[in-house]
């Protein structure tokens, strides 16, 4: 068919790859998106959702639409300040623009203070300072469609496990004494794990039921 064939040029045509792949990038992180937020949100609902299913099922899909729809915006803003980046300076890509990119996307999409993007921020943060343990010897074994000569090293073991310690140490500390601090999505399962353990009035409410 001839528009399929016009299409299919379009898609493999050197020339409108940069643009296509602004496109391809918004619809991967709307789908991420809708991966990654649908069943946390579903398991906060289940285990400490309020109100009926209607009202909870209202809050699952407000949570994975902005989740999704957040990460389109920033794919699609940080691909575009790329390539106006890289024609800017002679179609010449520099290291700097992705930091460039990045830090006016986060501003724009993730600026805003709410329960998604601060989730969302405090994760990318722990990926950040996670990222400045010392590697092991060996990269992940990874598959992609993608061929990349760059292959992400694990963290070294010793470290890693002084890295955990420190962590662990570190949110029990602040979930006991400075619990205000703590994001609350995070501070609401500390809760359930730390301290309703310690209530019960029978042996319905210690085994099968929370409270």
């Amino acid at each position: 068919m001839p528009t399929s064939d016009a299409l299919a040029r379009i898609l493999t045509d050197p020339a409108y790859h940069d643009y296509l792949a602004i496109l391809k990038g918004a619809r991967n992180g709307l789908v991420y998106g809708v991966k990654v937020r649908f069943p946390h949100a579903l398991i906060m609902a289940i285990l400490f959702g309020r109100g009926d299913w209607p009202t909870r099922l209202r809050t699952i899909f407000r949570a994975t639409k902005q989740h999704a729809l957040n990460l389109a915006k920033f794919v699609t803003l940080y691909k575009t300040l790329l390539l106006l980046q890289k024609k800017v300076n002679g179609g010449k890509e520099r290291g700097i623009d992705t930091f460039v990119a990045g830090l006016i996307g986060g501003y724009v999409v993730f600026g805003d203070r709410n329960a998604i993007n601060e989730q969302i921020v405090l994760y990318v943060c722990s990926r950040v300072v996670a990222s400045f343990i010392p590697r092991a010897g060996q990269p992940y074994s990874m598959s992609s469609t993608a061929s990349s000569a760059v292959r992400p090293i694990p963290p070294d073991p010793r470290h890693f496990s002084i890295f955990a310690a420190l962590c662990w140490g570190a949110v029990m500390w602040l979930f006991n004494e400075r619990g205000e601090t703590i994001q609350p999505g995070m501070f609401s399962s500390m809760t359930y794990l730390y301290r309703d353990s310690e209530h019960w009035t029978n042996f319905w409410n210690f085994l099968w039921h929370n409270k």
